[in-house]
């Protein structure tokens, strides 16, 4: 088989959850424990950091990787969902796996895939493992594809844990509680493992405080042990940057969003906290890991500017509270008229989303291609029972944006998102 016919067997093979939602879902790690066995338990050859949460931890995972290059360890980081190609969910040093390498695993595993009809999401972590293995990394940054507790990646026996922050979001899998997400969540903690939790919250410290006791785990909220000023946007040779002072140290990063302000400095105290446990990281490798995010993981989608005059910008946030982040930071960027170019996946909580959106936005109702995207005439007349937003149908991310660009003055903002699967589309 060559790449493309590898891709098909395994797509075809196990649902893939950006298709198919919950019904690619395999609860349980059994068959990861099986799958690993296999392969002679690869996660035990190199160290480890576990990040969880809701939203912010592909900002958190890619910046702590980042910090780790620029500290001199050789960094494999693995993430989900991928935007445009498959092997952007593995990655050495930012450089994505192989297609050889995909090739050569599910050819050398897939009589295996009989005895254990393993979920898309297990073969995606076994090869991660493998590859990171053949690769000889010193530590791998692993994110968390769904809750913890009962995710794939949670065999590792991670030096550090990370739990960014806790939303509503995955309700007929995690729960549709913020306490029921959080336990999920807590599920990463480990026997006497340190963990950073990003953000407070009433419902679910608790929870956090709880599991770490039980676990005899150091427990370090990332809002009290660190002191953030925000200082404001500062351009360098023209590429923007936000910038930081956390506790007197200060940082630049080109992650551009709002809630970074949330997910810096969760990244920060979970950078300090390896320099704590013996990680050989200086301060300054720090400031330049904030800064050399994108250069060196290739973090995309994340408040991505795709052009000016008209500007466009495209986020992957999906959720209630990534989206009241994205409204927010709409209304503060200057523009004359605002347009969306927006769609959704049909098991997002449409009805509690779309009354947050701009009402003086014009909107091109789209979706992607995707078997879990909202049809474009469903969102159209939810929009307008749900939130009394009014706007056309296009049957294609791309033409949406193609009619909003040509309709658009120089001076006009268009937001593309709602969900990954749309920004994939434009990017």
């Amino acid at each position: 088989m060559n790449y493309s016919e590898t891709l098909n067997f395994i797509y075809n093979r196990m649902p893939l959850f950006q298709m198919v939602g919950s019904a690619a879902y395999k609860e349980g790690i059994d068959g990861m424990v099986a799958f690993d066995n296999r392969l002679g338990n690869p996660h035990k050859s190199f160290k480890t950091i576990h990040v969880a949460g809701t939203n912010g931890k592909g900002s958190v995972s890619h910046t702590l990787a980042s910090i780790l290059q620029s500290a001199g360890y050789k960094v494999g980081l693995f993430t989900s969902p991928h935007l445009k190609d498959f092997r952007e969910r593995i990655r050495v040093n930012g450089r994505p796996v192989s297609q050889k390498f995909v090739i050569n695993f599910v050819e050398q595993h897939k009589e295996f895939f009989d005895v254990i009809y393993p979920s898309f999401f297990e073969v995606n972590v076994a090869m991660a493992f493998d590859y990171f293995r053949e690769q000889k990394v010193d530590v791998a940054v692993v994110e968390v594809g769904l809750g913890g507790r009962l995710d794939s990646t949670n065999i590792i026996s991670p030096d550090l844990c990370v739990i960014t922050n806790i939303s509503i979001d995955h309700t007929n899998i995690l729960g549709n509680t913020l306490g029921a997400i959080a336990k999920e969540k807590a599920g990463i903690i480990k026997k006497g493992i340190p963990v950073v939790i990003g953000e407070h919250h009433p419902e679910t410290d608790p929870v956090f405080i709880e599991k770490a006791k039980e676990m005899g785990a150091e427990l370090t909220f990332a809002e009290e042990a660190s002191k953030v000023e925000y200082q404001g946007t500062k351009y360098v040779r023209k590429t923007p940057y936000q910038q930081f002072s956390i506790n007197g140290q200060k940082i630049q990063t080109p992650l551009l969003g709002l809630y970074q302000k949330k997910n810096m400095p969760t990244a920060w105290c979970a950078a300090k906290k390896l320099q704590a446990i013996g990680y050989h990281i200086t301060d300054e490798q720090i400031e330049k890991g904030f800064r050399g995010v994108i250069k060196q993981t290739h973090l995309l989608g994340r408040w991505q500017k795709l052009q000016d005059k008209p500007c466009v910008i495209c986020d992957t946030g999906h959720n209630i509270a990534g989206i009241e982040y994205i409204c927010k930071q709409l209304q503060e960027t200057p523009h004359k008229q605002l347009r969306m170019v927006y769609g959704m996946v049909s098991d997002k909580d449409i009805d509690h989303i779309l009354p947050l959106l701009p009402k003086d936005a014009i909107y091109y109702f789209t979706q992607a291609a995707s078997k879990r995207a909202l049809p474009a005439t469903e969102m159209q007349e939810k929009a307008r029972r749900v939130a009394g937003l009014e706007g056309r149908c296009f049957s294609s991310v791309a033409e949406a944006l193609n009619t909003a660009k040509s309709e658009a003055d120089p001076d006009d903002l268009i937001y593309v998102g709602g969900s990954t699967y749309v920004v994939a589309e434009i990017i």
